[in-house]
């Protein structure tokens, strides 16, 4: 999502109107999570506007909890139980993830659905201008493996053929991110309405379905404390079945948005940057996954900006709604129409 915070990067006290019942947690730990021994200290990750994320500290060890917020919700967001299950499942493959240890669905223990998983050690980078410039091509490059590893998962052998539906994805897609505008905007917005019927009326002939995460970005990437590698991918409430090159395109917005527009790359000198070009990035993906090139790739730029504006939208009803009234989430709410705009812009390329 657009919300730059669902990271295990920055803490501190539990934000008012987000508290629980730490001692209730506790107890449920001792029953459920598999060598836990308290007692716990809690403190919150900054952001956290889409599901809150809490660090749980014991005397020797460290834990991760993630809820949903309180409130009235859309019915398709904030699916925790969603992104346990498939962090689970994929701890059997080559795509790195943290641990998982319980998913309670009991809302009477702190509130809401909530799972832990365990707290990663490492590095993340909330902007390519916080990555040391001599790693950065390193560290583009682990992220572009593992957003290929993950693509290349049989994800029948894994028992998730139920885990979305497979085929017609960008037609179920357009459907369900429109219902989202529809339901949360507070007027017409006739540029994301026109690129809504583009989008519709445009859909690439081609049809894959791997398991897609749906926030491949940098700063939901948790790497080495040290090296250059990836050592979990955070974030997992979008993943589905889906079709790869929309995953893989919303990873390459970052190129298409203007450095002014949530530390975007065009027009930056990437050679100096020691980053690697759209160009580059997508030819390492192409050779990863086994394609010879790209098809439709502003098709695929274009909707990712139109789902990305849609999800925004969600927060600016959110905002009107009061159920998330931060500094952040009215900030991110007005992202919503620039980001149909730089849509439309692919249209025109």
């Amino acid at each position: 999502m657009i919300d730059r915070h669902e990271s295990f990067s920055g803490y501190g006290p539990i934000r008012q109107g987000q508290e629980f019942d730490v001692k209730a947690l506790e107890t449920y730990m001792a029953s459920n999570v598999k060598g836990f021994k308290g007692p716990i200290k809690v403190n919150q990750f900054k952001g956290g506007q889409s599901n809150p994320t809490y660090l749980i500290t014991t005397d020797n060890k460290k834990y991760v909890l993630r809820r949903k917020p309180s409130g009235n919700l859309l019915k398709s967001a904030h699916a925790i139980d969603r992104e346990y299950n498939i962090i689970t499942a994929l701890a059997k493959t080559d795509v790195p993830t943290a641990k998982t240890y319980a998913l309670c669905t009991d809302e009477s223990i702190i509130g809401t659905w909530f799972y832990i998983m365990e707290y990663m050690e490492g590095r993340i980078f909330w902007s390519y201008n916080k990555i040391p410039m001599k790693d950065r091509a390193e560290i583009y490059n682990s992220m572009n493996q593992a957003i290929a590893n993950l693509h290349k998962v049989d994800y029948k052998a894994l028992g998730l053929s139920n885990y979305g539906k497979s085929g017609n994805y960008f037609a179920r897609q357009i459907s369900r991110w429109s219902k989202q505008y529809e339901a949360s905007k507070d007027r017409s917005y006739e540029i994301t309405e026109k690129l809504i019927q583009w989008l519709k009326d445009n859909i690439p002939e081609n049809d894959e379905t791997t398991i897609v995460h749906g926030d491949f970005r940098l700063d939901n990437i948790v790497f080495h404390p040290k090296e250059n590698r990836v050592i979990a991918i955070l974030d997992w409430e979008l993943s589905t079945l889906g079709h790869p090159l929309s995953d893989f395109s919303y990873t390459c917005m970052i190129w298409r948005f203007p450095n002014t527009f949530l530390d975007g790359l065009y027009g930056e000198n990437l050679k100096k940057e020691g980053i690697p070009t759209e160009e580059e990035f997508i030819e390492m993906y192409c050779r990863r996954t086994g394609r010879s090139h790209i098809d439709n790739w502003n098709y695929y730029m274009a909707f990712n900006m139109f789902r990305l504006a849609a999800i925004v939208f969600g927060v600016k009803g959110r905002v009107r709604d009061g159920t998330a009234s931060s500094d952040q989430a009215k900030a991110t709410a007005e992202m919503a129409v620039p980001l149909s705009e730089l849509g439309w812009r692919q249209v025109n390329r």
